[in-house]
């Protein structure tokens, strides 16, 4: 039987859209020490230590592992470096989780990030070659088969956009703050692949996250409260095969159903309290909403439009302006793992959604082929009706 697991400690880097004030080094201790001291552990309270990064190619720092040893407190440690293209945050959190709940280590510290402002997303991502089209050239086609297929209207992709930036500016910890966000200012944004305006693309930030997981005698030392992990799931599929659906993939489906069956989910919508959703762009949210059975084939786009995904609405996504707020490709997944232990630790400030109790903190990477998603609560072993 696994070992109950719970996150005890917190830390992002604070808020900046590049951080030339710190080494890639001093990036990821930061975020680090923060967590530490949340939890109320040092380094030698550590087991092991688990993290994760997109590409070494965006910073081109060759296996920065090895150098990171130091700064992480990791030196005669065991130390494991995860990587799944953009989902490799949730990939790395749920890797820290499985070894603690192996009983093996007993406290570990987990950590992602990314500091794009050293290296070259733009050419790292579209592979190095003239007119690489990007991560949003490569997404826009299928957010525009969605709407097509969904008859959604215009103006979701531009109402997600506003929430979630509206959201943000509730975050200090956010990388972007667009206090003047509006729908008119949207709309009338560059169009940067159809239908992905300017405003509703996510940006390219430095940062790192980073928490501290233990197990149940682990909780009982720090007397911090516990966001229990109680569920896990990843699940990846290849990006090209006959009969793909690159706008609700196998692979997503599957994670999903993995994970609310170990949790004893039946009722997404009803049972979750608040989900950090991986949307880089803005259709990705009724996109996963539909993808992951919160909502019905369809029918995602609707619960945007009646303000169901709102903090104040029934189900809250991204409370905390989520990746169209900050993106350091490397930690986006975990920082969506950590906002959503916030939220039912109850320190989620003035995003906190009111009585959360079970969160959903959830990635995609690649061409959307890479998932990985976790449930946290409040609770060790939540009832559900």
């Amino acid at each position: 039987m696994a070992v109950p697991c719970a996150v005890i400690g917190l830390g992002q880097t604070k808020y900046k859209k590049q951080r030339s004030d710190v080494s890639l080094d001093g990036l990821v201790r930061e975020a680090a020490l923060r967590a530490m001291e949340d939890a109320g552990v040092d380094f030698s309270d550590l087991d092991a230590i688990v993290i994760g990064k997109a590409p070494d190619a965006l910073e081109g720092v060759m296996m920065p592992e090895l150098s990171l040893c130091d700064a992480l407190g990791a030196v005669g440690k065991t130390m494991y470096r995860v990587h799944t293209a953009g989902s490799v945050g949730a990939s790395t959190a749920v890797s820290a989780a499985t070894i603690v709940e192996s009983g093996l280590y007993d406290t570990v510290l987990t950590v992602g990030y990314e500091k794009q402002s050293e290296g070259n997303a733009t050419w790292t991502l579209s592979g190095g070659r003239s007119g690489g089209q990007g991560a949003g050239g490569t997404f826009a086609p299928w957010m525009r088969e969605y709407i097509s297929r969904s008859n959604a209207p215009e103006h979701i992709g531009w109402m997600i956009a506003v929430k979630d930036r509206q959201n943000a500016l509730k975050n200090p910890y956010a990388h972007l703050h667009l206090p003047d966000i509006t729908i008119e200012k949207v709309k009338e944004s560059p169009m940067l692949w159809d239908p992905i305006h300017f405003l509703e693309s996510c940006p390219s930030s430095d940062g790192a996250a980073a928490m501290v997981l233990t197990n149940h005698e682990g909780v009982r030392k720090s007397g911090r409260t516990p966001a229990w992990v109680i569920s896990h799931a990843k699940r990846t599929e290849f990006s090209q095969f006959p009969g793909r659906d690159p706008v609700r993939p196998v692979a997503g489906v599957e994670c999903s159903k993995a994970l609310y069956s170990k949790a004893g989910i039946t009722n997404p919508r009803k049972q979750i309290d608040a989900a950090e959703l991986y949307v880089p762009f803005s259709w990705y949210e009724p996109m996963w909403l539909e993808g992951h059975s919160i909502a019905e084939v369809g029918e995602g786009w609707k619960m945007t439009d009646e303000g169901a995904t709102a903090l104040d609405g029934d189900f809250p996504v991204n409370p905390s302006g989520g990746v169209l707020s900050s993106n350091p490709i490397g930690a986006s997944g975990m920082i969506r793992c950590l906002e959503a232990a916030n939220q039912v630790r109850g320190t989620a400030g003035e995003y906190q959604v009111e009585g959360a109790k079970v969160a959903l903190g959830h990635a995609y990477g690649g061409a959307a082929q890479y998932f990985a998603m976790w449930l946290v609560s409040s609770e060790l072993n939540p009832v559900f009706d």
